[in-house]
């Protein structure tokens, strides 16, 4: 039985001799199981070879198929996919659960003016001996991997070398830019080495996607995708890239086995971002990020309800759809348990002992968090009686926020906290007193802070996004992660100036991220309902599959 999510299958052999095969009960989210009876008995231990054909949906929930018009050179069509966590299936049929791993070997072929890249080894290229006017690209990956994480791109990309062992990849119109912007790659490489033990997977290049593309970056093994939405001028947005080349351990060596454990993958690696960011640009910036990290589980758990299941650590994921239920939770409140559990233990010194021990006993595996709890009690066999202390239960299998806050160093915070609570408490006859010294030595770190800080309170009155506006103009900030919190300040204190600025940003990028709390902030305020639905219309069509359908949720523009 294999997963299929709207493909067509035409022929299944097995040691080249006719199966017969059909197909099971379609399910709304998860596709539909391919029943294939094999012509003979197996032996045990005996191998066979099952060949398929088949042909994916132009409407693929795994893919997005750029006219060229879409894409920044206009000449060429494109095409991305993104399989995490159950899309796999809707490109080829697969077993689509990541406790099973595999190797690959691909052969690609496409119109010789377009490149073909996989999240495996280059082997190589050569002319299509069935189409001179098409090539054939051939890709290897030879350390297993769980099936969501196959990826490919076909576009016109061009490349430049930033390190020894990674090439960047973008349309010719980025391909700068991003050379500049991720030249850090290399550092964060050795950098995490030296914290989680060695590199496996050979090359690590980078590729920059449409802006459509739904994440922040996706861990693809030896290619990791990434927004344009990083780009902003100043290599200030590189902890995304901390974070995926953290993944080359935790996620992709040491794998949760099914997604209720995704925790596993995102804390282990939001924990080692941070610790690379501490080692590269000090102790102080590791602690400021990882407070922004609690504020921005806050204004999750605000968002979903703090007695919502889906905020549970560990959650029950039974007949719930992977895509809707995702979010920060098992990011920053994963996180939050490592932070807490390294002050415990003995430090940072101490913990990253444990995290390498950890990652060297499950490499090549898919885990549980009751094997990583059994690991813990056992490297930490001298402190079993703190372990014990830890209230298990309701970090794990409770909603909300964590039990207990960890301590976090205050030194940037301060400025931030200072800054957002005079703007909270200012009457009308205060907002005279700001001006733009307020933001003099203020990193880009702590603006986006000091707004996120402003969005865990009630909506501010429009005089004072007004006079914000007037003293510190963020409107003419293009740095996303600023520009995104200021657009819903706004647009929650009801200033209808910004609406076109936010639906503007809503739809020129596809970071679900950004796209869809702006779309519900607009869809909340009553000025801005009607043109919000009417904008996600007109652009549901040019949008990808996964963040069409979610917008469409949360304007109940359902199909």
């Amino acid at each position: 039985v294999l997963d299929t999510k709207d493909l067509q299958i035409f022929k299944v052999t097995v040691n080249g001799q006719d199966a017969q095969f059909g197909f099971g009960q379609k399910h709304s989210f998860k596709g539909t199981p391919l029943e294939i009876t094999f012509p003979f008995e197996l032996r045990r231990g005996q191998e066979a070879i099952v060949e398929i054909s088949f042909e994916s949906s132009p409407k693929s929930s795994a893919l997005q198929w750029f006219t060229p018009e879409q894409t920044s050179g206009k000449k060429h069509p494109f095409l991305f996919s993104q399989c995490q966590a159950t899309h796999c299936r809707a490109i080829l049929p697969c077993q689509d659960t990541p406790a099973v791993k595999l190797t690959y070997y691909a052969e690609v072929s496409v119109p010789k003016e377009l490149v073909a890249l996989m999240s495996a080894h280059r082997d190589g290229e050569m002319p299509d001996p069935e189409d001179s006017s098409r090539k054939i690209y051939r890709f290897s990956q030879n350390v297993p991997i769980p099936c969501y994480l196959i990826a490919l791109v076909v576009g016109a990309l061009e490349s430049r070398e930033i390190g020894p062992r990674t090439l960047v990849w973008a349309e010719k119109e980025l391909v700068d830019k991003s050379a500049y912007e991720f030249a850090e790659t290399e550092a964060m490489l050795q950098t995490a080495e030296g914290l989680a033990g060695p590199y496996v997977w050979g090359q690590y290049d980078l590729l920059v996607l449409p802006p459509s593309f739904p994440y922040g970056g996706m861990e693809n093994p030896c290619l990791t995708f990434v927004t344009p939405t990083l780009l902003a001028g100043d290599r200030s947005l590189s902890s995304v890239i901390a974070h995926e080349i953290s993944h080359s351990w935790t996620g992709n060596l040491v794998t949760n086995k099914t997604w209720e454990h995704f925790w596993l993958n995102e804390g282990h690696t939001v924990y080692l971002e941070r610790r690379i960011g501490g080692r590269l640009f000090g102790e102080q910036l590791r602690q400021f990020h990882a407070l922004g990290g609690w504020r921005e589980l806050q204004n999750t758990i605000n968002t979903l309800g703090e007695t919502n299941p889906i905020t549970h650590l560990v959650p029950n994921l039974n007949e719930v759809d992977l895509d809707a239920a995702y979010s920060s939770v098992p990011y920053e409140k994963g996180f939050a348990l490592l932070f807490y559990l390294e002050q415990l233990l003995g430090g940072p010194d101490v913990f990253i002992g444990f995290l390498k021990a950890y990652i060297q006993q499950f490499a090549y595996k898919s885990i549980t968090t009751e094997d990583w709890k059994k690991c813990l009690y056992s490297y930490f066999k001298d402190k079993v009686d703190v372990l014990d202390k830890v209230d298990w239960n309701s970090w794990l299998h409770t909603p909300g926020m964590p039990p207990v806050k960890p301590t976090y160093d205050m030194t940037l915070a301060n400025a931030c906290v200072t800054l957002s609570q005079r703007w909270i408490k200012a009457k009308e006859s205060d907002l005279c007193s700001f001006s733009s010294a307020d933001l003099k030595g203020m990193s880009s770190h702590q603006l986006i802070e000091f707004l996120a800080l402003l969005l865990l309170e009630a909506p501010l009155p429009v005089s004072h996004v007004k006079r914000m506006q007037e003293v510190y103009n963020f409107n003419a900030i293009t740095n996303s992660e600023i520009r995104f919190r200021w657009l819903r300040l706004c647009i929650q204190a009801k200033w209808e100036e910004a609406i076109p600025l936010a639906l503007k940003m809503a739809t020129d990028q596809g970071r679900m991220k950004f796209t869809r709390p702006l779309f519900r902030d607009l869809y909340s305020f009553d000025k801005s309902r009607d043109l919000t639905v009417k904008t996600f219309l007109e652009h549901r069509a040019c949008m990808h599959p996964v963040t069409s359908m979610l917008v469409g949720k949360d304007l109940k523009q359902d199909q």
